[in-house]
C-alpha cells in the first residue's frame, strides 16, 4: 500500500485521535501494564486536543492511505519537541514512522532549529533511534488516572540539526 505525508487538515482530528487510541490499546501492552495503558490511553481521548495544538502553532504531519485517511502522524512543538509520534497498528512496518520524522527534521530546519528532542515510550524508542536520536536517560514519573497514580517510564532522546 501506497502513503502519502502531508500537512495536518482541518478534520483529521477525530481520525488522529482514533489511531492514537488505537496505538497505544494494541501496541502499548507490548511494553506496558495494563494499568499504565488505561492511564496512558485516557490522556488522549479527545480529539480537540490535536486541533487545539495546531491552533496554538504545533506542526502536524500525516501519513495518509490512498482514500486520504490518516493511519499515523507525528506532532512537533515550535522549539523542536517532538511531542507525539503514533501508527496505527494496521499499519506498522512500513516506515511511516521513519518518514514522518524526516518530514519533521526538514521543518525545523527550514525553522532554524539546532535540535530535535522528545521523550519516547518504550514502543517508539526503536523509531527514533532508528532515526538518528540519541538515548538520554529513562525518565520515570507517574500518571494521575482514577484518582491513583500509575507508575510509567519513557525516555528523553535527542537529535542535535547542526
Amino acid at each position: 500500500m501506497a502513503y502519502a505525508i502531508r500537512p495536518y487538515a482541518d478534520g483529521d482530528a477525530p481520525a488522529l485521535s482514533l489511531v492514537t487510541l488505537a496505538a497505544i490499546a494494541t501496541i502499548g501492552p507490548r511494553e506496558y501494564s495494563q494499568e499504565q495503558v488505561a492511564a496512558w490511553s485516557a490522556r488522549h481521548i479527545q480529539p480537540e486536543r490535536i486541533a487545539g495544538r495546531v491552533a496554538a502553532g504545533d506542526v502536524v504531519f500525516v501519513a495518509a492511505d490512498l482514500d486520504d485517511n490518516p493511519v499515523a502522524y507525528v506532532l512537533m512543538e515550535s522549539d523542536g519537541h517532538v511531542d507525539m509520534l503514533y501508527n496505527h497498528p494496521d499499519h506498522t512496518r512500513k516506515g511511516l514512522a521513519g518518514r514522518l520524522l524526516m518530514e519533521v527534521e526538514n521543518k525545523a530546519r527550514m525553522l532554524g532549529l539546532n535540535r530535535l528532542y522528545t521523550e519516547a515510550s518504550e514502543t517508539a524508542r526503536a523509531a527514533f533511534e532508528r532515526a538518528g536520536y540519541a538515548m538520554g536517560e529513562r525518565r520515570d514519573f507517574t500518571i494521575e488516572h482514577m484518582r491513583n497514580p500509575v507508575a510509567i517510564h519513557n525516555y528523553a532522546m535527542e537529535k542535535p540539526l547542526s
